[in-house]
């Protein structure tokens, strides 16, 4: 039978508590009246999703721009879900957890695939170091890197864990060799209706170099070098990325950085995300590479970092190219965040330099 939004699975369970489509609105009406906050968000979706429009909408998280409202088809949230759980095996009457802001499209899929799927789903406060049951087996759950940082010795008990919203860093990535949980890096966002291909973090073979897309995707580069994307069952229209890509095979995809990030310095062009990789290991404030123009090279490289100083010793900077390495370092006692914890770049930026050139 095709899963459909005006039912709700049969082996879908809500805190350990079983629900019809009519009890599940009862319940989001409760948690809207009487809830906390985030309780409120999830009581929400809910009540959308179980109502009769086809679509529902979704605001965007703010990261690489203004927070905007994307509506989205309640069909192409279904098929989103079943990819997900084609792609990782996942089964009717599996166990869930749910620690995620459900004001998002990440933490909108995680019911959706609950309900769908048909999944025992426990919810959580969304904190960064969220307080679930870790003596209780999670076949699946979804992160932010902040939470998979603070939750590394507490991973025993799940099976598969994806993160999304922003890149996972070696440092983490380096600590999930000894991580029996199978972790993996998602990429997506609020107009794929969540993640359109992921890239394994750990297990036999290590950490894998390059995305692979999740079935009935289609990808392609624009004359940008960026990534596009075709997927019929979730989007009507073709989506144009601003991720500059190199496409490993038709499949899979490598990510070299954001268009609207490159710097051209000198003739030179820096993709800071690549610079930042380099400097992970190296900087164990938060920072990010930036410009600032240049009379002599246009624009020139900069480094902001998290703290209330802005010393570095030259040594940081051995393994950059000379083209790499930031002409000025600038500081800010506190970056400015999502509410999903991702740095907001511009708005940073503009809080030290003003209006931000790229």
């Amino acid at each position: 039978m095709t899963p459909t939004y005006d039912k709700v699975h049969l082996k879908f369970k809500l805190n350990g508590i079983k629900y019809d489509h009519e009890q599940l609105k009862e319940v989001a009406y409760s948690l809207v009246k009487e809830g906390e906050a985030y309780e409120k968000n999830m009581g929400d979706f809910l009540l959308d999703w179980l109502d009769a429009n086809p679509f529902v909408k979704v605001k965007t998280s703010g990261s690489t721009g203004i927070p905007k409202d994307v509506v989205i088809q309640k069909d192409a949230m279904i098929e989103s879900a079943l990819m997900t759980g084609d792609f990782f095996n996942i089964s009717p009457g599996d166990t869930a957890l749910h620690c995620l802001p459900s004001r998002y499209i990440a933490g909108k899929m995680m019911l959706v695939r609950a309900m769908i799927l048909g999944l025992e789903l426990d919810v959580v406060a969304p904190s960064s170091n969220p307080a679930y049951d870790d003596e209780k087996r999670y076949d699946f759950c979804a992160m932010i890197p902040l939470q998979l940082k603070n939750s590394l010795n507490r991973l025993k008990c799940i099976k598969i864990l994806i993160v999304g919203g922003a890149s996972v860093s070696k440092a983490i990535i380096t600590e999930l060799v000894k991580v029996e949980a199978r972790v993996f890096e998602t990429y997506g966002m609020t107009e794929t209706v969540s993640h359109i291909a992921v890239k394994a973090l750990n297990g036999s073979s290590g950490a894998a170099p390059d995305f692979q897309v999740l079935r009935d995707i289609q990808i392609s580069k624009d004359d940008r070098n960026c990534l596009v994307i075709n997927a019929a069952k979730i989007a009507d229209n073709q989506i144009v990325t601003n991720d500059i890509v190199e496409l490993i095979a038709e499949d899979r995809f490598k990510i070299i950085g954001r268009y609207d990030n490159m710097i051209n310095s000198g003739g030179v062009k820096v993709f800071p995300e690549l610079v930042e990789e380099k400097l992970q290991e190296k900087i164990e404030k938060r920072f990010f590479i930036a410009s600032e123009p240049d009379a002599d090279l246009g624009d020139k490289v900069i480094l902001i970092l998290e703290g209330t100083s802005n010393a570095l010793e030259d040594s940081v900077f051995a393994d950059l190219e000379k083209f790499e390495v930031p002409k000025k370092i600038y500081n800010l006692p506190k970056f400015i965040e999502t509410e999903t914890k991702k740095i907001q770049r511009q708005k940073t930026y503009e809080a030290i330099l003003g209006p931000m050139t790229h």
